[in-house]
This record gives structure tokens, sequence and C-alpha cells, in this order.
């Protein structure tokens, strides 16, 4: 497979009346064409302001810096609005968490996906309103001639997701990024929705960068993951690596955080103790090492850097220095 998109050493802060809030701190990934991505982490470790640099979508205060950014061979590390303009929503789209606030009440929803066409793709209005209608029966909505003519407070929050899902595949993008694109729906509609992202991913063939604080979402739909906190991947790898031979604290947390579908007996989940690190004033060392049951002196004192664990998979813990101590993995495994 060939490089989609890749990011080297990306750094974002927002500038407040209280100093600078330091959300990304050096991240690299990359995406291969046609693969599924996962961007993991809780609530505020840098995530969607990740993608949201890549795209340039943040406010006026943001202060976004990187090595390289290169997208489908383009270089896109200092790019223009109006080039910006011609790759977002065209050949890189975005599902956004809360679809009742990301559509625009005062249109039709037939009025909100022809807009991408007619602009990107330079179609007649009736040849976009039939792809509209294609798109919208694609993603499983019934009646989509009628629905195409109704407000968005019409559809109830699957069937706005569902909206959403149609109006970033309409121009049939090469990314699809998806920021939390199930968490206000209920479990069953959930399911629904990754089951149709996995359909439609196979049938136009592109590639998606899925972030959630859900690890059991990334599970059916991702083969690598990139673990996020305090604005720097902690570790990254395929599923398997990150599932069943995770190597960093912040991951063991993680996965004893969700619950084992396997166990017969009821489990009582272990959470995280403390709180994520101030990015107005980040810590020198290791970003999680305040709440880690194994820190140890360096670090405190030096953050660690990405140590290969085997090919593809790398953890940022000093645990894994050779000269460091053994530590057995804490994770519950149900045989």
């Amino acid at each position: 497979m060939s490089r989609l998109l890749e990011v080297k050493n990306l750094k974002t802060s927002f500038r407040t009346h209280i100093g600078d809030v330091q959300a990304v701190r050096g991240v690299s990934l990359h995406l291969d064409k046609g693969e599924a991505l996962g961007i993991v982490g809780e609530s505020g470790c840098g995530k969607s302001v990740t993608m949201m640099s890549i795209m340039r979508l943040l406010a006026d205060n943001a202060i976004i810096d990187s090595e390289e950014i290169t997208f489908n061979g383009k270089n896109i590390t200092n790019p223009t609005e109006k080039e910006m303009q011609e790759i977002r929503g065209n050949e890189m789209a975005m599902i956004f968490q809360d679809p009742m606030t990301s559509l625009n009440p005062l249109f039709t929803v037939g009025q909100q996906l022809t807009e991408h066409l007619i602009k990107h793709k330079k179609v007649s209005k009736a040849e976009a309103n039939d792809l509209a209608i294609k798109m919208l029966d694609m993603v499983g909505i019934p009646s989509p001639e009628k629905r195409l003519k109704q407000y968005p407070h019409e559809f109830s929050g699957g069937m706005r997701q569902r909206v959403m899902i149609a109006m970033s595949l309409i121009c049939e993008p090469k990314l699809i990024i998806a920021d939390e694109p199930t968490t206000a729906l209920d479990v069953t509609i959930q399911a629904q929705i990754l089951d149709l992202m996995k359909d439609l991913k196979e049938k136009i063939n592109s590639s998606i960068i899925l972030i959630t604080h859900d690890l059991g979402v990334v599970a059916d739909l991702c083969t690598r993951i990139n673990v996020m906190y305090g604005g720097i991947v902690v570790e990254e790898g395929t599923d398997e690596d990150i599932f069943y031979n995770a190597r960093h604290p912040y991951t063991w947390g993680l996965l004893n955080s969700v619950p084992n579908p396997k166990s017969e007996v009821k489990e009582k989940l272990t959470p995280i103790e403390g709180q994520p690190p101030d990015l107005l004033k980040p810590p020198v060392g290791c970003p999680f090492a305040a709440r880690c049951q194994y820190a140890m002196k360096v670090c405190i004192e030096k953050q660690p850097p990405l140590f290969e664990i085997s090919k593809g998979h790398k953890s940022a813990c000093w645990l894994c220095h050779e000269n460091a101590p053994k530590i057995e993995s804490p994770i519950r495994r149900e045989e």
C-alpha cells in the first residue's frame, strides 16, 4: 500500500490570556491508502486538535507548526486557505461528534448535501440532487427523495449521523476523519453506524482515521492504533500489538477500564487514578508519570523517546529501555 498521509512533528498551541496551551506537542503519524487508523485517549489528550490542525479548522488563536505534512503526494505543511478549501470536503472529509450542531438547521438536508457536489465536482443541480438521493439510500435512510426536502430537526440522532456520513462521502474523499462518530448514540445505533462505516469504506476505497476514547470501538474497525496522552503519542502499533502486547502503562490503564465481554462474572473496572497534566505548563518528563504506579526518577526528569518493541510497534515509556526493571503486564485476560 502507498502512503496517503504523513505528519512529522506536529505542534499546536492556543494563545490565551494566561499563557499558551500546548495541546499537541510533537505528534508524528502516517496512514496508508485503504487503511483504518484509530487514535485513542481520554478527553483533552490532543486527538481532535491533531486532526483539525491538519485540516486547518482551528480558531485564530491556534499556532500550528510542523516539520512536514504530506497528503496524497501534496505538501500541505503551510497551505493557503484556498488550497485547503479545495482539499476539505473533496479529498479529505470530517464526520464531527455532534451532528445536530454540525448540520445547519436553516437548510434542508438536500441543500447541504448538494452544496459539496456543486462546489467540488462542478455538476448541475439536477445531477447533484440525483447523487444525493443515491447517497442517502446508500447510508440506509428510507424514502431518500422525501428526506432530502426535510430539515435536520426532523431526523433522529442516528439518522442525523447517517446524513453526516453521507455528506462526508458524497465527493468520494480519499480520507475520512471520524471524530467520536458514535458518542451521542445508543449502543444499538453505535453498532449500526460502525458497520455502515466499515461497509462504505470498502465500497469507495477510502482511508479512515477514527478518533475515540473507546478502545472497544476501534477494535472492530481499525488495523492500527495510536494511543495519545498529554499531547503526544505514547504508543503505536497494530490492533494486535495494542490489545495483546501493550507496553505503556497508560495503554494498560485504558485496557483495564474496558469491560471484558468474555468474563462470566461481573468485574469491577479499574479507573486510572489522578488527573491529566496541565498543558499550560506540561511536565518536562513523561506526561503520565504523575499517575503511573511504575514511575521512576528518569520518568519525571526526561520525556522518553518512542522505543521500538517490534516492527511498527513503539512505546514512549522508560520501562522499555534495556536497563529498566522488567514489569509484567497487568492486563486482565479471559481465555
